[in-house]
């Protein structure tokens, strides 16, 4: 079993330069914490998994395909594989919880 409580995972990345860090993976998933600062640009790829979003705390925009949504904490988004997709206009330093499965770069090819 893997348990983790968020204000661990929160205080253990805090000081990192890389804005993403993964602290769980297994074949059919992974997590990592993602953190883009006010003002900050979002320079993803589109990812050969699907992916989920869970922002912690911030506020902005994210683009996915052809749609803009405003997002804040406790906003979920969901991004099919393949879909460019970017946060920008960050008003608010964001703090993101992101998903993917299966686990990223599982699909790549090799």
């Amino acid at each position: 079993m893997h348990a983790f409580e968020l204000a661990d995972v929160l205080s253990a990345t805090k000081g990192e330069r890389r804005a993403y860090e993964e602290f769980l993976r297994v074949p059919a998933l992974s997590m990592g914490l993602y953190r883009l600062p006010a003002g900050g640009t979002d320079l993803q790829a589109p990812h050969t998994e699907d992916e989920v979003y869970y922002v912690v705390s911030g506020q902005a925009r994210i683009r996915v395909a052809d749609e803009d949504v405003p997002v804040n904490t406790g906003s979920i988004v969901y991004v099919p594989k393949h879909v460019p997709h970017a946060f920008h206009s960050i008003e608010e330093g964001l703090t993101i919880l992101v998903f993917f499965s299966p686990a990223e770069y599982s699909n790549q090819p090799k």
